[in-house]
């Protein structure tokens, strides 16, 4: 029978997360949690973080998370079954036995791991064959050293179309196998099956753990293949089609060497193919990825994201200078505005025509690449620059559909609080195109992406961006030095009541606090949170109450002792919602003033403004 949720929540709770992970890694203790150095990126700073109370690690560099299955997998790369019968003999449980179409499954896809990498050692034995000497030379003419070579795993598919099928036989894989991870295809007409990689370099495609899981094959300059038949024209790249253990719009190619880079401080960047890629990294651009052969994917962005170990998570996307490559990065802003969060955004940077990477650094080195990464643009700027480039907004009817379109894009953020942000710097921007000090239209044409004219703002009135954090991230600092703190509600009980939730849970959560709180004189942290729990609020607690959170406010968790430092602080954050609150009424008040050009309600602004420092 297969395994129930009964036995896996008892072998969780037999088990000590900290002491399974400290069995593989150094661990330290950290208040009420443990750090360590994540062992799924390589970091100097600890961002792995284990909580025994909720059974969880997270990793706030590479985004590796899960409770001590999940752990015991990932690092011991063992498939479901085998970490349970790990984890069942130091608990002292006895395993209830897998049914067989699960132990079936889990054998089939670990030896459709190992026949990869037994194929990708094939391939690398090949490009150094004596035989093959051309092949190599041809590599290396293209600038890579035996290092980038042996550590990107690059190799030679000969042209005989039934080598690599031999030798895998050889190691006891059957046709099946091969066929089912895309190196054999099946032969017609009662023919034999064939390799599908013949005469190519090869270049292996590996998943975050490292694990070949396909194979990209670039084809030989001419003077190293036989003459095309006909009006045949093989295809530059041939790629490896989706098996079970292959999904392109999952895998970034080069992410195993870019999550060590971005560890060490590299930017993250995403370029078009492999040797992009790989002369990049050689060149010490070590962030470097790309999508495979396609236009990036929601799930290749989050990737990105996750392959960050910095709070502040923006990668580069770097395009062709072209048509071509102005398209490919309107694509990407399309799939990436729904998508953006707090510190989660991307910028876009531009080759001279004609040029990638790989021809970039070669022609003229380093540097001319490293401006390229430099001058990468914010999302908002490409944004603007992308609705307004070459246009002319001389007539209310062109810049009222601008503005429509503008808005438009702005509304398919997800995020409520960066939505506001944007729709706050796009009207700064109409603002500062389209009218004078004394409020007055303008007139011209954009170049660029920019309005000819040095932009001015409306007399007397600030549109700088806000600079405080979210207040999202306010109220759950806030809520949880509450519940870690419980002694200092009576000296906030009347600021706590006041502040604006812009989430109903939340709402709810806050009102269920001070009830128990009240009810309850003198309840310790813990019965707080329980009773908290028990009237539903765990999802709720889980996020507040989770090193997320006092990574952007330390004081609130347990750690701190100080009430006095604890209250103080807390009320400063009260005092930055309150800011926060009135910057969104002053942006409401600036919709309104663009629309009607009033004296009345631009002074109505600055009165709002000489209220409080923004």
């Amino acid at each position: 029978m297969s395994i129930n949720a009964r036995f896996l929540d008892e072998l969780r709770s037999r088990l000590t997360l900290s002491d399974v992970i400290g069995q593989r890694i150094p661990v330290t203790r950290a208040g009420r949690e443990f750090k360590a150095c994540c062992p799924f990126h390589k970091e100097k700073t600890p961002s792995f973080t284990i909580n025994d109370d909720k059974q969880f690690y997270h990793c706030f560099g590479c985004g590796a998370h899960g409770d001590v299955l999940n752990f015991v997998m990932q690092h011991d790369n063992l498939p479901f079954p085998d970490a349970v019968e790990t984890l069942a003999a130091q608990a002292g449980l006895q395993v209830p036995k897998f049914s067989p179409e699960e132990t079936k499954r889990a054998k089939e896809q670990k030896d459709l791991y190992s026949l990869m990498d037994e194929a990708a050692k094939w391939f690398e034995a090949q490009l150094i064959d004596g035989r093959n000497q051309d092949m190599l030379r041809y590599v290396h003419g293209r600038g890579l050293k035996d290092t980038t070579i042996a550590e990107f795993r690059l190799g030679y598919a000969p042209a005989d179309a039934q080598a690599l099928r031999k030798h895998l036989s050889q190691h006891g894989y059957k046709d099946q196998q091969m066929i089912d991870v895309g190196l054999v295809k099946p032969g017609k007409n009662g023919r034999e099956p064939y390799v599908f990689f013949r005469d190519r370099i090869m270049v292996p495609v590996l998943d975050r753990r490292g694990r070949v899981v396909a194979f990209g094959g670039r084809i030989l300059p001419d003077h190293l293949r036989p003459p095309d038949q006909g009006d045949f024209k093989p295809a530059k790249y041939m790629n490896s089609t989706e098996t079970p253990i292959f999904n392109k719009s999952r895998v970034l190619y080069g992410a195993p060497q870019a999550r060590q880079g971005a560890g060490d401080g590299h930017t993250l960047f995403v370029a078009e193919g492999y040797f992009d890629v790989i002369a990049c990294h050689q060149a010490g651009f070590k962030g470097a990825v790309a999508p495979m052969g396609t236009a990036l994917t929601e799930e290749q962005i989050m990737l990105l994201w996750k392959l960050i170990p910095s709070d502040e998570k923006v990668p580069v996307l770097c395009f062709d200078g072209d048509n071509a490559g102005r398209r490919a990065a309107e694509r990407a802003m399309e799939r990436v505005l729904p998508l953006l969060g707090a510190g989660r955004s991307v910028r876009f940077a531009f080759l001279p025509d004609g040029e990638d990477p790989d021809s970039l650094i070669a022609s003229n080195g380093k540097a001319a690449f490293t401006k390229i990464l430099e001058n990468a643009i914010p999302m908002i700027e490409f944004l603007w620059r992308h609705h307004t480039a070459g246009r002319s907004f001389e007539t209310p009817e062109e810049r009222a559909a601008l503005i429509k379109t503008l808005q438009d894009a702005v509304k398919k953020i997800a995020d409520a609080e960066v939505q506001k942000h944007y729709d706050y710097l796009i009207r700064q921007k109409i603002s500062d195109s389209f009218f004078n000090k004394a409020g007055h239209r303008k007139q011209g044409t954009f170049k660029k992406g920019s309005y000819q004219k040095q932009p001015v703002q409306p007399a007397g009135i600030s549109l700088r961006s806000p600079k405080l954090q979210s207040k999202d991230i306010h109220v759950r600092i806030m809520i949880a030095a509450i519940i870690n703190h419980p002694d200092i509600y009576a000296d906030v009980e009347e600021q706590f009541a006041m502040v604006q939730m812009n989430n109903d849970r939340l709402d709810m959560l806050r009102q269920k606090l001070i009830s128990v709180v009240e009810s309850e004189e003198g309840i310790q942290a813990d019965a707080l949170e329980a009773a908290l729990r028990g009237h539903g609020f765990g999802r709720e607690l889980d996020h507040i109450l989770s090193s997320a959170t006092y990574l952007h406010g330390k004081f609130c968790s347990g750690a701190e002792k100080e009430l006095e430092k604890v209250k103080e602080k807390w009320l400063g954050l009260w005092q930055d919602c309150e800011k926060i609150d009135l910057q969104k009424e002053i942006k409401a008040g600036w919709k309104s003033a663009f629309y009607a050009s009033s004296e009345e309600d631009e002074e109505r602004i600055k009165q709002m403004l000489s209220d409080t420092t923004l």
